[in-house]
């Protein structure tokens, strides 16, 4: 399951109806509650020493969020291509400055994270980035904050 996607089953889905699993354990890219864990714009720094040096926690879901800045005219094809690995588009509010004729695109999606599925997944995204004449500024990790009980009882 590392560096794939995170969909629940339909066992997974009918058991949690029931109580028997909780909510609380399925999150989505736009959830709110959801904190930063871990980040980085450094291209050079390592997955594993920034995820080290954070409150992340391997055992729980994330959210991955990639931040490109691509030129305009190349943004929906980037897009779709992402979108055959899961990633969706994010709106946020951004503040990064980045070249006439580009604009940034947050791309996101929800899956288990260690050091090396997310050194792919940047690797993926630079990839992604240079193909469509972009690149990437930079990567965050979100997870729920520990102990938070979101299951709604």
């Amino acid at each position: 399951m590392n560096g794939r996607p995170m969909s629940r089953s339909r066992w997974q889905r009918l058991t949690a109806r029931i109580g028997s699993r909780r909510e609380s354990q399925v999150i989505d890219v736009d959830d709110a509650d959801l904190e930063i864990v871990a980040s980085c714009a450094d291209d050079a720094a390592s997955s594993s020493t920034v995820l080290e040096g954070s409150s992340w926690r391997p055992a729980d879901q994330a959210v991955v969020r990639h931040f490109l800045a691509l030129p305009t005219s190349r943004v929906s094809d980037a897009i779709a291509v992402a979108a055959i690995d899961g990633y969706r588009l994010v709106h946020l509010e951004q503040d990064s400055p980045v070249p006439d004729g580009h604009e940034t695109v947050v791309l996101a999606r929800v899956q288990l994270v260690d050091a090396l599925h997310l050194s792919q997944e940047r690797s993926r995204m630079a990839s992604l980035g240079s193909r469509h004449g972009g690149r990437v500024v930079r990567w965050q990790v979100l997870q729920r904050a520990e102990g938070a009980d979101h299951s709604g009882r």
